[in-house]
């Protein structure tokens, strides 16, 4: 097949997913016919098609019930750990399979399950050794939430060596990946009701990468301090977690810097007043400016004297006919 028949079908292709991406809600989509060509796609197609394909599912089935429930219905998770345990070198549509994983098996324990089934732990371990952050980023992430979501989960995870993998990336150049594999040994540390806390040589391990990890921090400018807030409150407690006791970053006063536990400038209220405030101050600025106006001067003596009421009524009426006659003799 020629380099232009290729791209001609990727355009094509493309302009079908769209398409199909267009319908907010899957069960319109799988009304017309179109969830089997979507999940078609996935199979045996060029690496760009199967991505889109991946991105398109992502997009129907996230934070929708019905639209999970249709796609496992049609078989849609097996082409994406298809994919996903796939030896491609194409990390990209790697990394949107396991996105739309994620978003198919989340709240979710028919999902779950099928994906433990289906060796997802292996891919996963696999992605967080691939050396890309936005892949291992998204593994972490959908391990973090599995470890959240059921506590059992933390035994398959360190039965199948995860933390010794959690550990190296938590020295990672990437923050975000260093976050998130942090959190995750948070979850694992959390679990360990027992008493135990791991082997002598994995805390010992454990210790110098969180003491790399608060030397690199203490030698931050205030600015770069900032933006590691959530690397900092980690490290702390997983420091507490293990050791039972405050981490030199609390020593050194860097888990909570002066003013980040202060409540932010209300820099509204400065322009804007909520309605009743607004109100009463408008009326008391209302009756002092009317209470101004009608101020008279005290005057002493005798007032003006007073009309007779009955004198100008008979006075009027005089007044009155005089004008009348007046009228009428013109």
């Amino acid at each position: 097949m020629s380099q232009w028949v290729c791209i001609a079908i990727y355009t094509v292709t493309s302009v079908c997913l769209k398409s199909l991406a267009g319908y907010a809600h899957l069960t319109d989509l799988h009304s017309i016919g179109g969830l089997d060509p979507l999940l078609g796609y996935l199979k045996d197609s060029p690496a760009k098609i199967q991505a889109k394909a991946a991105e398109v599912i992502t997009t129907i089935v996230q934070n929708n019930p019905k639209g999970q429930q249709i796609v496992m219905q049609a078989n849609g998770l097996e082409p994406l750990l298809s994919i996903l345990t796939s030896d491609c070198d194409d990390v990209t549509v790697r990394t949107k399979a396991l996105g739309a994983i994620s978003s198919l098996i989340r709240h979710n324990e028919k999902g779950i399950e099928a994906f433990r089934l289906g060796q997802g732990y292996a891919a996963l371990r696999d992605a967080l050794s691939s050396g890309n952050a936005r892949f291992q980023r998204k593994a972490l992430n959908l391990i973090h939430y599995l470890l959240q979501e059921n506590r059992s989960e933390c035994n398959v995870i360190s039965d199948l060596g995860f933390p010794r993998t959690m550990m190296h990336l938590a020295s990672s150049e990437d923050t975000d990946v260093r976050e998130a594999a942090l959190r995750c040994l948070l979850e694992l540390a959390r679990d360990r009701t027992d008493g135990t806390s791991g082997s002598l040589g994995e805390k010992e391990k454990l210790k110098q990468i969180l003491q790399d990890r608060i030397k690199g921090i203490s030698l931050m400018s205030p600015e770069d301090l900032g933006a590691v807030k959530e690397e900092r409150e980690l490290v702390d407690s997983l420091w507490n977690a293990y050791y039972e006791g405050p981490s030199p970053l609390q020593k050194k006063g860097l888990v909570v810097l002066p003013g980040e536990d202060a409540l932010p400038p209300d820099v509204a209220s400065e322009h804007f007043q909520p309605p009743l405030r607004a109100w009463a101050a408008y009326r008391a600025a209302d009756k002092n400016a009317s209470t101004e106006k009608k101020e008279t001067p005290l005057l002493l003596g005798p007032g003006p004297p007073a009309v007779n009421a009955a004198h100008a009524e008979s006075s009027s009426s005089t007044g009155a006919a005089a004008g009348d006659g007046k009228s009428s003799t013109t």
